[in-house]
């Protein structure tokens, strides 16, 4: 962000010379958005138009929390006397709620299966057999793996919260690992290899958008294969304490996005209590009133 949010704006400029003006200045271009940039020789593929620029506001507030990290250290270093981000702006930020039905599942398994490129499908694969971060299974190595108690050991290097984060994954998953062991190069520790020697694998950049359309999900980004994780979790009864701890949140208030989806088990329950205790109807005869009186069970 400092690099190509920042440093081609202020460039040069003295620490002790930004002032609050300068950093909302800042953040309300960055929370304009940017047009991607284009070569000045475009490929014969490119052919179409780039899409304009999207507002990006969860950008501005990072590196508004970015600066404001910065600026306290500069402080600290005797750089200047004050934080001229103190109480910057935040934009709002909407958290996206997409959740995969049980037909999009299925559509995007089968899309997945006859797919020549296994190796990004199975990449796919573990994302929604696990609940974990694109990153995470990318760089994952095999020797996070403890195939015997089915145990999956994050190093907090990979990790977004910097954490180990060690989680129960499900004998599907398994059985998936075992077969990239037997795929993978011997020597090698990486799930995935890339193309590049001793790295993995790089982003599934052209593989997903050509899953989304054969398995008609134009709006699914990657990510939203962890919420639907963490939905059919909440579905199959689990807590929001047991979410967390298998999706890695640090902090609560991250995993009360799915609060509202325990609403589903509940109505359940509410509704077996409600089936054992609702009345059962009788029509009076002709010379009663012609009502409906209920008699409780």
């Amino acid at each position: 962000m400092l690099e190509k949010l920042v440093l081609p704006e202020w460039k040069n400029r003295k620490v002790a010379d930004i002032t609050p003006t300068d950093v909302d200045r800042l953040l309300t271009k960055i929370a304009a958005g940017r047009a991607r940039p284009s070569k000045k020789k475009p490929t014969q593929k490119r052919r179409k138009k780039l899409a304009p620029p999207k507002p990006t506001p969860v950008r501005a507030n990072r590196a508004g929390e970015m600066l404001r990290k910065m600026f306290n250290l500069a402080m600290l270093w005797k750089m200047r006397p004050d934080n001229p981000t103190f109480g910057f702006r935040r934009r709002p930020e909407v958290a996206s709620d997409r959740f995969l039905s049980f037909e999009e599942i299925e559509r995007l398994a089968n899309a997945l299966a006859v797919d020549e490129d296994q190796r990004a499908a199975s990449i796919i694969r573990l994302c929604m057999l696990t609940g974990a971060r694109l990153g995470e299974v990318r760089t994952a190595t095999f020797d996070q793996f403890n195939l015997d108690l089915a145990i999956w050991t994050k190093q907090a290097a990979y990790t977004k919260q910097r954490r180990i984060h060690r989680v129960p994954i499900s004998h599907e998953a398994v059985a998936l690992i075992r077969l990239r062991r037997e795929i993978v190069p011997k020597g090698c520790p990486f799930l995935f290899p890339g193309d590049v020697p001793d790295q993995p694998v790089g982003d599934p950049k052209r593989f997903w958008p050509k899953m989304q359309k054969v398995a008609q999900i134009p709006d699914v980004r990657i990510h939203d294969l962890r919420h639907t994780f963490a939905s059919l979790l909440v579905s199959g009864g689990a807590s929001l304490e047991m979410i967390g701890r298998l999706l890695g949140h640090t902090q609560i208030g991250t995993t009360q996005r799915y609060a509202h989806l325990i609403d589903a088990p509940l109505r359940a329950g509410v509704n077996a209590v409600g089936e054992m205790l609702k009345p059962r109807l009788r029509v009076v005869g002709e010379g009663e009133t012609a009502s409906v009186r209920s008699n409780v069970a």
